[in-house]
């Protein structure tokens, strides 16, 4: 809590204020935007040419054709480009990145060091075009949310779910790989700490993240690629166990999110009622058939996974532990949202970036199509498919009445979904971060 408090601290007397400037000039004024192509999260489809008129961070109207002259409105022209809803993505970790280095830091540097590398993180994010984000697990995010929504730092509005729940020896028990001596020291990490073995167990941790703050509640149902142990997908909770954590956190109006890797922990998991699957690496025909009688989401995170398949190949990357578990699961994953597709299991926009580098998250859309997913589809799972995995409907979409997260891109990305990674105009809450050089 000191170093939380501390980073805050910091993060406050570097930054300004607020970001003023890029807001509108005055009560009532507000901003034209001329889209060459808007993209309907809806329906999925290109409506055409249409102007988005913004005021007092929502869209006020969506107009058909090329308006050029709005009143008491400021006009950026985006021909050529194609507007949609900002994208969310479901999963990330804001205050990580993936190195040979990571293991180690964790011993050697605070709360405060990772706060400080993920302000720079959730800017790089912001900026291709993620006006949110849901942050699966890390104690530096709900103070990065903090920070960003107070106006101290450039980012994507953050859904976080505080630390991860797991069991004894599980994906996220802090004390894994901690020799002997140290371990007896700390001693063994319970409820506060995330790590359960029992129904009673399971409703503490719930609510010691609804004291911490958090926005959702995040468990590791099996197994984990990068954690300090050798199964990465052994199943870690029992299903009396998920069902109090999903019943406690709809106390709290949480929802749940399951990193599952294995069949037998992800199955678990749907039973017990999460609301979305993550990683899903082995998911058999029995969990698709589940997951569709409950409505559950599935949250693939392919670059994820072709990021630690790959880096699996270099020697010294990764422990030996976890090497041959990143070389065998990882490359499990997009053939896994392939048949999930075609399967009809619905499916949402993640990436697990902190496995890979922050800002490279638009990457997913070209593996989810290459997975065989239309454009318009891996678009919708950035848009409206993740607001409804969070439960809000004020996002997603571009309509009157709704916030306004826009970005745009050059170009037409059904045709060319590599024109993701071009995007040149991002704008969260009618504040316009980014925009095309005249």
């Amino acid at each position: 809590m000191r170093h939380r408090l501390l980073a805050v601290a910091i993060l406050s007397s570097l930054a300004p204020p607020a970001f003023a400037a890029d807001t509108a000039a005055g009560p009532g004024s507000g901003q034209a935007l001329q889209c060459g192509n808007l993209f309907d999260s809806r329906s999925g489809k290109l409506l055409g040419a249409h102007t988005v008129v913004v005021r007092d961070g929502k869209v006020a109207e969506v107009l058909a054709g090329r308006a050029d002259a709005v009143a008491d409105a400021t006009t950026t022209d985006l021909a050529g480009h194609t507007c949609m809803a900002g994208w969310t993505d479901l999963h990330v970790h804001m205050a990580s990145q993936s190195s040979p280095q990571s293991y180690s830091e964790g011993f050697r540097l605070d709360d405060v060091d990772f706060a400080f590398r993920s302000v720079g993180y959730a800017e790089k994010t912001l900026l291709a075009g993620f006006t949110s984000v849901r942050d699966l697990g890390g104690s530096v995010a709900p103070n990065l949310r903090d920070a960003i929504n107070q106006g101290l730092v450039k980012g994507p509005r953050i859904w976080a779910a505080g630390k991860s729940i797991a069991t004894t020896g599980g994906h996220a028990d802090p004390s894994n790989g901690v020799n002997d001596r140290l371990a007896h020291l700390i001693g063994p990490p319970g409820p506060t700490e995330g790590v359960i073995n029992s129904i009673d167990d399971a409703r503490q941790a719930v609510r010691q993240r609804y004291k911490d703050g958090s926005d959702l509640i995040k468990i590791t149902a099996t197994g984990g690629v990068l954690s300090y142990a050798k199964s990465g997908d052994a199943p870690q909770f029992t299903v009396d166990e998920v069902k109090a954590i999903v019943d406690t956190a709809k106390d709290y109006g949480y929802r749940v999110a399951a990193h599952a890797h294995g069949e037998e922990g992800m199955y678990r998991a749907v039973a017990g009622g999460v609301t979305s699957i993550e990683h899903g690496s082995y998911m058999s025909d029995r969990v698709m058939a589940l997951m569709k009688q409950k409505g559950t989401w599935y949250v693939p995170t392919i670059h994820a996974g072709r990021f630690v398949a790959e880096k699996a190949k270099i020697d010294g990357y990764f422990p030996d532990i976890v090497r041959p578990k990143a070389a065998r699961i990882g490359a499990q994953i997009q053939d896994t949202a392939a048949r999930a597709y075609r399967n009809g299991v619905k499916i949402a926009f993640g990436t697990d970036m902190g496995v890979g580098p922050h800002g490279d998250n638009a990457k997913e859309f070209l593996y989810m199509v290459e997975a065989g997913m239309p454009a318009a589809y891996a678009l919708q799972a950035a848009t409206i498919h993740a607001a409804q995995v969070l439960g809000v409907d004020d996002q997603g979409v571009v309509e009157a009445g709704k916030r306004a997260d826009i970005i745009a891109m050059p170009g037409d990305p059904l045709a060319d979904i590599g024109n993701v990674l071009k995007v040149d105009f991002v704008m969260k809450d009618g504040v316009v971060y980014k925009a095309p050089a005249r």
